[in-house]
Parts: structure tokens; sequence; C-alpha cells
């Protein structure tokens, strides 16, 4: 069932953290449509990976841009949507950690900031985000165990680093609601009991926010 107010939640979260799991299955649960981080059309993830300095700033671009026609979907639509990773993540987190390691010049740094800056004037932020929080050790199994091969170069170095770039956000997080989610004990996955109490902790913030979200009916 929809809420009585359309709603806009967000899942963020480091690569491997579940967060397109989450998003599907909240989506299935209340009803939402969901938008997908684009990996699978990606036509840029696969070269990135063997090259991040050749291909950083054309990645960070199409995710970019991606994103900012999702969230001009988002307001156009009717519907309570769901989002797996926010454009603030690619800006503050991805693109910020590749300029800081080397991998993307500060000439194509400043110029991607700009276009970040002036697209989200234009956004709405979300109601609630919800935030996975993973160790490090969880987001290499996590990512092993998915058997993306051109995420075998990711390493654990390079996880870290965007951990750091997350807590920190996270940590300054402003825009909306927050939901931090402690994953690395649950499996919300196999778990039904560790999926509702996720459904209960969102029900809960979006009742902070006066939305009122009705017991979908199986």
């Amino acid at each position: 069932m929809e809420s009585q107010k359309k709603l806009f939640v967000a899942v963020a979260g480091n690569i491997g953290s579940g967060k397109s799991s989450l998003t599907r299955l909240l989506s299935e649960h209340f009803h939402w449509q969901p938008y997908f981080e684009s990996v699978d059309d990606n036509p840029y993830l696969r070269d990135f990976y063997s090259d991040m300095k050749r291909w950083s700033f054309h990645l960070q671009v199409y995710f970019l841009s991606k994103r900012f026609m999702n969230q001009q979907q988002i307001l156009e639509s009717e519907r309570s949507i769901i989002q797996d990773r926010t454009i603030y993540e690619d800006a503050e987190i991805f693109a910020r950690n590749l300029y800081e390691i080397g991998q993307m010049d500060e000439r194509d740094y400043r110029n991607y900031r700009g276009l970040f800056q002036v697209m989200t004037n234009y956004l709405k932020a979300p109601d609630l985000l919800i935030y996975l929080r993973a160790s490090v050790p969880t987001l290499v199994r996590q990512v092993s165990l998915r058997g993306r091969d051109f995420e075998k170069g990711i390493t654990r170095e390079y996880l870290e680093q965007l951990n750091r770039h997350y807590e920190r956000w996270i940590s300054q997080y402003d825009l909306g609601s927050l939901l931090i989610v402690e994953s690395d004990a649950i499996d919300f996955v196999k778990s039904g009991d560790h999926f509702h109490q996720i459904v209960s902790s969102v029900e809960r913030k979006l009742g902070e926010i006066g939305a009122r979200i009705p017991s979908p009916t199986s």
C-alpha cells in the first residue's frame, strides 16, 4: 500500500554493503517504485576498474547524469520512490576519494564539482536516507560472493578509503531524516526477522516526519 504522502527514500552505503538488495526488499514490502544504480548497462565501469585514472572522470560524469535524470523522474512520479545510492554519494565519497588518491586530476575534479553544485540546486533531498554501515571485512566478503569480474580489482585499501569518506559524510548529513543500519551482524536477505527489524526502524523514522505507512497486506 502507498503511504498517504508521496515519499522519497534512499539507501546509501559502500560497495558490497547490500544497498541493491535492501532497495529491492523494501520496494516489494512497501510497494515503492525502485530506482537501481546503473551497473550492468554502465559503459565505463569495467574500464574504470582496470584503469581508474584514465576513466574516473568519465565514470563519475556518467553516474552524475544518470542519477540527475532519475531525480527528475522521482520528482515527477506520483508514487513513493526508493533509490539505490544517491547523487550526493557520487560527489562526497567517490569523486572526492578519486581526487584525493590521485586518480582524478584537479581540473577534472573542479569541473565535476561545478556540475554537481549546479545540478543539486534543482533537486529534492530524500525524506529518509538509510545508511548501511558495514566494516571492511564484511564488504570484502560480500563483494567476493557476488563474483563480478570487473570488481576483482577492488582492493581492501580502496574500500577502507571509501568507508572513511562515508563516515565523514554521514556524521555531517543534515539534508533530511537519517537511519543508520549496523549491517555486520545481520542478514536481511536470508533472515525475515532481521529484515522486519529494519522495516520497523524505517516505519518509526518515517513516523517522526509525519508519514503514515499502513502495514502492507500479503
